[in-house]
C-alpha cells in the first residue's frame, strides 16, 4: 500500500510538473529561474577566469581545486548542462507561440519596450549557445588543440594559465570570443530586467532600479571578460 501510494504520489508531481511546462506562463517561470540561474555561472565563472591577472600559480592552484572534487564538478556540468536545455527549450517554444498568437503578458502590467536587445534576445541567445559549444570544444575537451590540455606546470598541475593565454594569442579565436561577449551584453541586458518581471518582482516603482541593474550587470561582464582577451593580445599578460 505503502509503494503505491509512493508511487500515485510521483506521478501525480509529474503531471504537475508536465501541466506548468505545457503552459505559456509555466515556460516563462522556467526560463526565468534557468535564466537567472545561468546569469550566476557566468559571474562565478568570470570571476574565476579573472584570477589569470594575478599570476600562473593561483588560477592554477584554482583549477587544481576544482578537479580535485570531480563529483561537484560533473554534477555542476551536468547541472549546467540541464539549465541550459530548458532554457534554450522554453525560449524557443515561447517564441513559437508568440508568433502563432497574441504574446501572454508579463507578470507586471509594466509594457517592455521594443529595444534591439529585446527583439534579437532569441537570435543573439542561439548564437551563444554555438560560442558555448565552441569554447568548451576549445579549453574543456580539447578538440580545437588537443595540446592545451596537456600542458602542466612545475608542479605537475594543468597550466591553465598557459592554456589560456596560448589559446587567446589566436586574433581569431580572440575576436570572436569579443563579439560573443558583445552578443552576451545585449543578451543579459534585456534577459536579466525580463527575469524579474517574469517572477513578479519588477513593478512600476521598481522598473528604473531592475533595468539600471541589469544593464550594470551585464556591463560589467562584458568588461570582465574581455579585459583578459585584450591583456592577452597585447602583450599585458603572456
Amino acid at each position: 500500500m505503502a509503494a503505491s501510494a509512493e508511487r500515485l504520489q510521483k506521478l501525480s508531481s509529474a503531471g504537475v510538473l508536465m501541466r506548468i511546462w505545457q503552459s505559456s506562463l509555466g515556460k516563462k517561470y522556467v526560463m526565468a529561474i534557468t535564466g537567472l540561474g545561468l546569469f550566476g555561472f557566468v559571474i562565478i565563472h568570470m570571476l574565476g577566469n579573472l584570477q589569470v591577472f594575478l599570476g600562473p600559480d593561483a588560477i592554477n592552484a584554482y583549477a587544481a581545486t576544482l578537479k580535485s572534487n570531480p563529483l561537484i564538478l560533473w554534477g555542476a556540468r551536468f547541472g549546467l548542462l540541464a539549465i541550459v536545455t530548458l532554457h534554450i527549450a522554453s525560449a524557443v517554444q515561447l517564441s513559437r507561440a508568440n508568433r502563432q498568437a497574441r504574446p501572454v503578458a508579463y507578470a507586471t502590467s509594466k509594457p517592455v519596450a521594443s529595444t534591439f536587445a529585446n527583439r534579437t534576445i532569441l537570435v543573439s541567445g542561439l548564437i551563444l549557445f554555438a560560442f558555448i559549444v565552441f569554447h568548451l570544444a576549445h579549453y574543456t575537451i580539447g578538440l580545437v588543440d588537443p595540446s592545451l590540455l596537456r600542458l602542466e606546470d612545475a608542479q605537475g598541475r594543468h597550466d591553465v594559465y598557459r592554456m589560456v593565454v596560448i589559446g587567446f594569442s589566436n586574433p581569431a579565436i580572440s575576436v570572436f570570443y569579443i563579439v560573443s561577449m558583445g552578443l552576451l551584453l545585449l543578451h543579459l541586458s534585456h534577459g536579466v530586467s525580463s527575469l524579474f518581471q517574469s517572477l513578479g518582482l519588477r513593478s512600476k516603482k521598481t522598473f528604473g532600479f531592475f533595468d539600471k541593474l541589469a544593464k550594470g550587470a551585464a556591463l560589467i561582464l562584458f568588461i570582465g571578460n574581455i579585459a583578459i582577451v585584450l591583456a592577452i593580445l597585447f602583450g599585458v599578460i603572456k
